[in-house]
């Protein structure tokens, strides 16, 4: 899956080169002796400016993706009156050239044209729907460096003192302006230690001994226990229409397999092709957002 993936990735890069179609109205914008430099050839020149101009402004990039086409135009002259576009090295780069700029195309029409957000919602709700259910706890904590004074805090909840305010006077975390509120959590995202007695308290109650971890000493207490909602659709689309996309696209390739025979005659060769091309396996579910969640205490 991790391959068919990157492959789809590399197709979209792909098709920031062959996107950017001739415009009905093409002027020129400059001429290089004889040849001219047409709106779209300076479209095509911006597309493929390296990352490293991203962040210039929008006229900068103009210039320098007209500079770029100049200095391409200029000695693609020099290599036609030299005779190059005729040497057989040159030849076999045009034709595989060609060949991915089809599959450029083909994939474009075939895949990214034919996506409908119909289709993406209709995978996040069945993704979704796969999801097994995963509890969260809503939890604060007030953090001190010794067990001693720990214990004096969980004395002063026994007492009735009001836990976030106690957070508040006494916590050495930066959550102790919230009154040592953490937010929802799920396993995994906490230390060991915190975690655990974390989700083993009740809603509404509190550690009744002092948590140790790395961190220091805590006292813990649960607001609420739930199951975890599912990543918002709004949050994760994209990476649900890439799933739709490579599926779509392993499908055009699996049917092309099927009236053109693949024969790889080097042996290590087949080897290596055949063990990344084994039979997919069922699509993993849409991964989660990298959502903040509540940090480490």
């Amino acid at each position: 899956m991790v391959r068919s993936h990157k492959l789809l990735l590399a197709a979209c890069a792909a098709l920031a080169v062959f996107s950017t179609s001739a415009l009905a109205d093409d002027p020129v914008v400059a001429k290089v002796g004889t040849l001219e430099i047409h709106q779209s050839e300076l479209n095509l020149a911006m597309a493929n400016l390296d990352p490293q101009f991203a962040q210039m402004p929008e006229a900068q990039k103009k210039v320098a993706a007209l500079s770029g086409a100049i200095d391409v135009k200029l000695l693609a002259g020099e290599a036609k009156s030299e005779g190059l576009e005729n040497d057989p090295a040159f030849k076999e780069r045009m034709a595989f050239i060609k060949d991915r700029e089809l599959h450029n195309a083909f994939f474009k029409k075939y895949v990214v044209d034919t996506t409908t957000d119909a289709e993406v919602k209709a995978r996040y709700d069945k993704e979704i729907a796969a999801l097994p259910k995963e509890k969260e706890v809503h939890a604060r904590h007030i953090l001190v460096k010794t067990e001693a004074e720990a214990k004096a805090i969980i004395k002063e909840l026994d007492a009735g003192k009001d836990f976030a305010t106690l957070a508040k006077e006494h916590s050495t975390d930066p959550s102790k302006s919230d009154g040592g509120d953490l937010g929802y959590f799920t396993k995994g995202r906490m230390v060991p230690e915190f975690e655990k007695a974390a989700f083993a308290l009740k809603p509404g109650t509190y550690t009744e001994t002092p948590v140790k971890t790395q961190f220091g000493y805590h006292i813990i207490k649960v607001e609420d226990v739930r199951d975890a909602p599912p990543p918002a659709y709004d949050d994760v689309k994209d990476q649900v229409r890439q799933l739709v996309m490579r599926d779509k696209y392993l499908a055009l390739l699996e049917k092309a397999k099927t009236t053109e025979k693949v024969d790889i005659l080097d042996p290590e060769l087949k080897k290596g092709y055949d063990a990344i091309n084994q039979p997919k396996q069922q699509a993993a579910p849409a991964p989660a957002p990298d959502a903040a969640a509540a940090p480490k205490p």
